[in-house]
């Protein structure tokens, strides 16, 4: 906890639930004669500066949150570009899950735009389906036809309950790159190698081989696959006991890399931290659901979001995320947060009087153990999921 004393008033930043670091405002120091306070306040104190000023103080920590997430944005795509995968540069079109399917996609559809819009991705159709409110999806059919698919308003909420957050990939065939000292060297998989069988079921592209691995865990793994002269061959492997094999896939599908200059960087950094917050705040109404508040998560979830190898471009698009997501999280109107202060000024504002000091009083000690319990809450779940997986 970091402390600095201004008068008699000390302020203070630590951490907090959900990984956020957050700043009380007008936390009293243990030493401080409490009689003091039920004197008038003084001119320079902060309690005795109107409303307003007081909510833009308040306000402060959020926007700097902001503003720093999407300087990083613009700073990424200024020094490292973008990559694309565009629609063109998908031959084979996608492949489809059955919940896709069921709302009229298919095996080797072209994704044309979504609500008007061409993706410079189109994986990122899938976070679209997701958070974004699709309502239409033109597609091209394999036989050169073109459809606009209606999507169900709910069909975010349908892909978050069956677990199906990638209904959507890129059909191409799932061709291997095996690792040193690895299961996969001991069965005797080269790199090259095509999976087009795993325990019995039929491996259709790259985007289900890695869910089929992904979604089951295998003890044993039966694999057919098929080599460079069409050679049809088995193997037996034993995972470790992490599951993992040994083994990297790569499809044929290139992406095309873009460098952008500093006004497209701030423009389209802008755009990009713009719809970061708003995917986050989609995405938390599933916090109150059921399984979505199994998926919370504490200290060990923020450390997961940072890359396993050192990487800069990841460290740095990792810190701005967690920076937006501070911003959000310090603005909810939760007593004891920044966003409690804010809903208290308001209120104040509106009414022209301030809430009773007993209220506020009760309102902050509330708010402490509110955080508390989801603080104890999120890495409790960190902790069972370490434990149980």
């Amino acid at each position: 906890m970091f402390k600095k004393k201004f008068g008699d008033t000390e302020y203070g930043i630590g951490w907090l639930p959900l990984g956020g670091y957050v700043k009380i405002s007008g936390m009293i120091d243990e030493s401080m004669d409490t009689e003091q306070m039920k004197l008038p306040p003084q001119p320079w104190e902060f309690r005795s500066k109107p409303a307003w000023k007081r909510l833009i103080i308040m306000l402060g920590g959020v926007v700097v949150n902001l503003i720093l997430g999407f300087m990083i944005y613009m700073m990424i795509l200024f020094v490292w570009g973008k990559d694309t995968l565009t629609t063109e540069a998908v031959p084979n079109g996608i492949e489809v899950s059955e919940l896709a399917e069921k709302i009229g996609f298919r095996d080797g559809d072209k994704i044309l735009n979504v609500d008007g819009r061409t993706l410079d991705n189109v994986l990122l159709i899938n976070k679209d389906l997701f958070l974004r409110s699709v309502q239409e999806v033109g597609v091209l059919r394999a036989d050169d036809t073109k459809e606009t698919l209606q999507i169900p308003e709910d069909f975010g909420a349908q892909m978050f309950e069956s677990g199906d957050l990638r209904p959507i990939g890129i059909a191409g065939p799932p061709f291997i790159e095996v690792q040193p000292d690895s299961p996969a060297v001991v069965s005797g998989l080269l790199t090259g190698d095509e999976i087009i069988n795993a325990n019995g079921v039929d491996i259709k592209s790259y985007s289900f081989l890695v869910d089929e691995l992904r979604t089951k865990k295998y003890d044993t793994l039966k694999l057919k696959v098929k080599r460079d002269n069409d050679q049809i061959v088995s193997k037996i492997i034993y995972p470790r006991e992490d599951g993992t094999i040994g083994i990297k896939f790569y499809n044929t599908i290139e992406f095309t890399h873009v460098d952008l200059s500093l006004k497209e960087s701030v423009v389209q950094g802008f755009s990009y931290g713009y719809w970061t917050l708003h995917d986050y705040v989609a995405q938390f109404k599933y916090v109150f659901t059921k399984k979505g508040a199994t998926q919370v998560g504490g200290f060990a979830a923020i450390g997961s979001l940072f890359p396993a190898q050192w990487d800069w471009r990841g460290f740095w698009s990792s810190t701005a995320l967690i920076s937006i997501i501070l911003a959000f999280m310090n603005i909810l109107p939760i007593p004891a947060l920044d966003g409690g202060h804010v809903m208290f000024l308001v209120y104040e504002m509106v009414s022209g009087r301030k809430p009773n000091d007993k209220f506020m009083e009760y309102a902050q000690m509330f708010g402490f153990l509110f955080l508390l319990a989801i603080l104890i809450f999120a890495n409790g779940n960190d902790l069972y999921r370490a434990i149980f997986g």
